[in-house]
Formats: C-alpha cells, structure tokens, sequence
C-alpha cells in the first residue's frame, strides 16, 4: 500500500505544479485579453498627430494641425511638447511645454486635462487602444477658448 500511494505521490505533485502554473498563465492570459486597463497602461513616450477645426464664431472654421511628443509616467501625470500650426501660421514657439494629468479607467476609456505654458487649458477623452500602443483622443468641454472639433491619435514609441 506505501508503495502505491508513493507512485501516485510521486506522479500526483509533478502534475499538480504543472496544473497550478496552466492555471496561473490562464488567468494572467485573461487579464491581459480582457481589456483591463489603468493609469500605469501608458507609460513612456507617445507621438501624435492633432487635427480638426477651431470655431470662433458662427460660419467661421480655421484649421488646426499639428504634433505632439508627450511622456506618460504611469501614474497619471504627463509632460509634452507640441507644434500646432493654427490657420496655416505656425507658432510662435516652435515647441510650446505643457504639463497634465490623466486618469484610465478599466474599461481603457480616459480623460485627461492639459495645461499648455503659454497658457490655457484643454480636456480631453480618450480611448487606449492595442494594449496600451495607441490612443484616440478628441478635445472635450470644458477648455479655454473658442468652440473646436479637435481629435488626435497617438502611437507609442518603440
């Protein structure tokens, strides 16, 4: 009888590690697949494109173009630079600071408010798309200024 539970034993605990780590992999898998996002999803570098309309007044539509190199701590702070082109006339700074917070929710919908050194302010929304390798963003009230239709898609640097 010992040496049959001693088999079994000997078969038994191999094969339990192996189920616990199956197991333990599945549940990391389904993690990961799941979607499940949050602050520290973006962390690094990201470069963006930014374009869309500002609207000033009724009738009136200028463009805005532009690009952005933004750092993500994980943490739900930010540091950027941009160089947004506004009617066609570039700016004054060729490449303007701004500072930020941002807050990613678990279903990887976010928002984030950017405060810009020359001044002013803007929100935003946002998805967080491809595990945390892109986002797509569209400027949201409130923010400083004239009324806009702003969106920008952001890549993470590799």
């Amino acid at each position: 009888m010992k040496k049959q539970s001693l088999r079994i034993s000997m078969f038994a605990t191999p094969m339990m590690i192996v189920c616990g780590l199956l197991v333990s992999s599945a549940s990391a898998r389904a993690e990961s697949e799941d979607g499940a996002c949050s602050n520290r999803t973006l962390r690094g570098d990201y470069g963006s494109t930014v374009e869309g309309l500002v609207l000033p007044a009724p009738g009136v539509a200028l463009p805005i173009r532009g690009v952005v190199m933004a750092h993500y701590d994980g943490d739900g702070n930010f540091t950027q630079v941009d160089h947004i082109v506004f009617n066609g006339i570039p700016p004054t700074l060729k490449w303007t600071p701004g500072t930020g917070t941002y807050q990613v929710n678990a279903d990887c919908t976010g928002t984030a408010h950017i405060v810009v050194s020359t001044g002013g302010f803007v929100n935003v929304a946002f998805v967080v798309v491809r595990k945390g390798k892109e986002i797509h963003a569209v400027v949201t009230a409130p923010f400083d200024g004239p009324a806009r239709t702003v969106t920008a898609v952001s890549i993470k640097v590799e």
